[in-house]
């Protein structure tokens, strides 16, 4: 969680065009009883609307329209900050968890514990409210999260005589058996073009790369637990026993799995719709637990995850928050977000949703739900927090690996080299910040 020095630092000057901070303005009353209230939810799902007309039909006095917008990366958050930076935007937006510093900048999300959210937390994962929640404000509500697992082929693992690794050390034995069996067979992929699978490993270890203290940022890329992620990968990857040339889910890599080719996948759980996607896949895919890091850090981690957050310029903010908990914490919703959206892992700490709580006929007939994903929730790093830069650190990451192919450099000094830059970015942001133990 954010310090309040940091937090002040990070959002100065940043007030909405026009006038004074979102949150630093009056509360914006409820709506008369009686009178209807409009909201729009820019996403980008493409069947949002038909959850919200499932609300609305309940709701006659507080109607949600979706628009669509590609996803964040894809143009969608530059749609959203240009709209904020023009007075404009949604109510409400499907911001990624990782993505909700980098709005505060621009002080684009209202501080929705102005309008009750405290007295809804207990609905919600701890560890994901964490993540929304700075300087004792909370600025967008958990919509669903990725607790990780691996996904394999159980047939192909028992032609070597293997089973699911329990630690990062068996993945890597298994990893070079399953090379044995040809020279197109890998046990997993590494994605030299993702830096946030990495970062998921290095926080599963028990990494936290930004904290805060007073009013200045700490980052710490190169400590023990991440620099003991990078030697492991940098061995997988000198080793040949992880594939880099198929990223997960490319149509390479589909063409691979269908062919046994490929082992398994270590991913969030909603991987599990995109392995359904093998062909001919049906019953021969089964979940475990994802690898641990020999006793040190945490059973699982996360990858991925969003928030429905509400906007600066919102009129109706309570009324868009009744909403949201409804869509994110009832069972109702829940059920029609995994129905019609196929979310992520639900943000409840005590529903999971209906579907996800039987076992399922492709995955071998394995409640791999119950049995893998709810334990994972409560195995993550609680501590582990996003900055401003998330997106830059991803990026560089990446930059990083690619050069592992192309000239050799190693994981370990990609990482050492995304922190200068990410340091020197906070600085260039005119925001205090340090290295870890200088």
């Amino acid at each position: 969680m954010l310090g309040a020095g940091a937090l002040s630092a990070a959002v100065a000057g940043c007030a909405s065009p026009g006038g004074v901070p979102v949150n630093r303005a009056p509360v914006i009353a409820a709506a008369a009883p009686g009178e209807t209230v409009t909201l729009t939810y820019w996403s980008w799902v493409k069947d949002l609307q038909k959850v919200l007309d499932i609300w609305n039909a309940k709701n006659p006095h507080i109607q949600v329209n979706a628009t669509w917008i590609p996803s964040g990366k894809e143009g969608g958050y530059q749609k959203l900050h240009s709209a904020l930076a023009a007075g404009g935007g949604p109510d409400i937006a499907q911001v990624e968890m990782q993505s909700v510093p980098e709005f505060l900048l621009q002080n684009g999300l209202v501080d929705l514990s102005r309008y009750g959210a405290d007295s809804i937390a207990h609905h919600y994962d701890e560890a994901l409210w964490k993540q929304v929640s700075f300087n004792g404000g909370v600025y967008g509500i958990p919509q669903d999260s990725g607790p990780m697992g691996f996904f394999y082929q159980p047939a192909v693992l028992d032609r070597v005589g293997g089973l699911p690794p329990r630690t990062w050390d068996e993945w890597a034995a298994l990893a070079a058996e399953v090379r044995r069996l040809g020279p197109q067979h890998y046990l997993d992929t590494f994605p030299i073009s993702d830096g946030s699978f990495f970062a998921s490993y290095a926080a599963q270890a028990g990494a936290v790369w930004f904290r805060t203290a007073g009013d200045e940022w700490v980052v710490d890329l190169t400590d023990d637990r991440t620099l003991l992620v990078a030697r492991f990968f940098d061995k997988a990857i000198d080793d040949d026993i992880v594939n880099v040339a198929s990223e997960a889910f490319s149509p390479a890599w589909y063409a691979a799995a269908a062919q046994g080719q490929i082992a398994g996948v270590t991913s969030g759980s909603w991987g599990d719709a995109m392995v359904q996607e093998v062909s001919d896949g049906a019953g021969k895919w089964r979940v475990a637990p994802m690898p641990t890091w020999n006793g040190t850090g945490f059973g699982s981690t996360h990858h991925g995850g969003s928030t429905a957050a509400v906007l600066a310029h919102c009129a109706h903010p309570a009324e868009a928050l009744t909403f949201i908990q409804w869509l994110t914490s009832a069972p109702e919703g829940i059920d029609a977000e995994i129905e019609h959206l196929g979310i992520g892992w639900s943000p409840s700490r005590h529903y999971i949703g209906e579907q996800r709580q039987k076992p399922s006929e492709w995955f071998s007939g394995q409640n791999y739900n119950q049995e893998v994903f709810a334990p994972a929730v409560a195995q993550t790093n609680p501590d582990w927090t996003w900055s401003p830069l998330t997106k830059l650190t991803n990026d560089a990451l990446a930059n990083g690996f690619r050069k592992k192919q192309t000239s050799g450099q190693s994981i370990v000094d990609s990482v050492a080299q995304t922190q200068a830059e990410v340091v020197r970015t906070f600085k260039d942001k005119g925001l205090r910040v340090r290295e870890a133990g200088k």
